[in-house]
């Protein structure tokens, strides 16, 4: 059986800690909980816990304050995780099993990221991360803000989630923090790395200064150094940008871009199909709907569900009704209905095919 080190940094996370740490508490073998300057309770609960508590000046700078915890783990292998995430219990007994089996020639193991959720408490927004990675290896972080791992080596998909309940909490993080960093970064000249460009680029759009964004995601795309998912992000960020300043066949342009760098993704196949359902297209938009159910699963990108269940069917649903197909929009209503039974639009939908019969 392999020992694990949980290593975390925190601030102010006493809202969140304990539900955290419980979950793995009995999994891993020691915890390293790295504090960058709480002033409320974490620290207290922390040692509750039994964790080592460690406090980290902070310099501005994710990667180096993950790269101190890591530094301080002991065990084979570390676990990394966030405040406000969680291992919910089947997900613990999957971890639990892994312990006692993982192979040791294994480097590090990729675990799903469970991040958005509809009102049904169900998953419609999943990626995968690297979590548990092997000490002896020295993987390093990488980034002042929106940090990653970088791993190599032997990795293993594993099907365990990993549940990510911000909802939960009622305190917010510093605002404007990781665009300050972006933007103190930029007046000293610093090299910003083509990572860099793209979440500086997304600070920017979360902020409402769409044109500077623009800008940015473009440089980001030209280093031609991207990973292929922040690639097909940024065309989709991009269209965002467009939209938000009036230029829509920019954000169409930039949509279809996302087709040179992978086979088409439910996410902008829907999209290019409210582009043309807007314009009243709806034979065209259909077709984009269709492509949109057609898509293959892919395990590694990241992953919208609604893109590919309810939404689509909820269009086309919209589109055959407006070409005076009852009969396929009942038919695209009751698949819409299926998955997503209380969304307000299916709701409407019911009420008109009820009056119709």
């Amino acid at each position: 059986m392999i020992t694990i080190s949980l290593c975390m940094i925190v601030k102010n996370e006493e809202e969140v800690l304990a539900d955290c740490l419980s979950s793995v508490q009995d999994i891993v073998d020691e915890m390293i909980i790295v504090d960058t300057g709480s002033t409320d309770q974490t620290k207290e609960i922390a040692h509750s816990f039994s964790a080592k508590v460690l406090d980290f000046e902070w310099v501005q700078h994710f990667a180096k304050a993950r790269n101190f915890a890591f530094s301080h783990a002991a065990k084979e292998y570390i676990l990394w995780l966030d405040a406000d995430d969680v291992l919910l219990e089947e997900d613990r007994q999957k971890l639990l099993q892994l312990k006692k089996t993982l192979d040791p020639s294994v480097d590090a193991v990729s675990m799903f990221y469970h991040v958005g959720f509809d009102e049904d408490g169900q998953v419609n927004f999943k990626y995968r991360r690297n979590r548990l990675v092997k000490r002896s290896l020295n993987f390093q972080w990488y980034g002042a803000v929106h940090e990653f791992l970088q791993v190599y080596g032997n990795i293993l998909p594993a099907d365990i989630a990993v549940t990510h309940q911000k909802r939960k909490k009622t305190t917010v993080g510093e605002p404007g923090r990781n665009l300050r960093i972006y933007e103190d970064m930029l007046a000293k000249g610093e090299d910003m790395t083509p990572r860099d460009l793209f979440y500086f680029a997304n600070e920017l759009r979360d902020n409402g200064q769409h044109v500077r964004a623009i800008r940015f995601y473009h440089e980001f795309l030209n280093t031609k150094q991207c990973w292929i998912e922040d690639e097909i992000r940024t065309c989709q960020y991009l269209a965002d940008c467009y939209y938000a300043v009036g230029f829509e066949e920019a954000a169409l342009s930039s949509l279809l871009r996302s087709f040179l760098y992978d086979q088409p993704r439910p996410e902008f196949c829907c999209r290019i199909g409210d582009h043309l359902k807007i314009q009243n297209k709806h034979q065209a938009a259909i077709f984009w709907y269709e492509q949109a159910l057609k898509a293959p699963e892919n395990e590694t990108a990241f992953t919208l569900t609604q893109y590919k269940t309810w939404y689509p069917h909820l269009q086309l649903c919209y589109c055959y009704y407006q070409l005076g197909d009852l009969g396929q929009a009942k038919t695209h209503h009751l698949a819409s209905s299926a998955h997503y039974p209380t969304h307000p639009s299916v709701l409407y939908n019911e009420k008109i095919f009820a009056e119709q019969t």
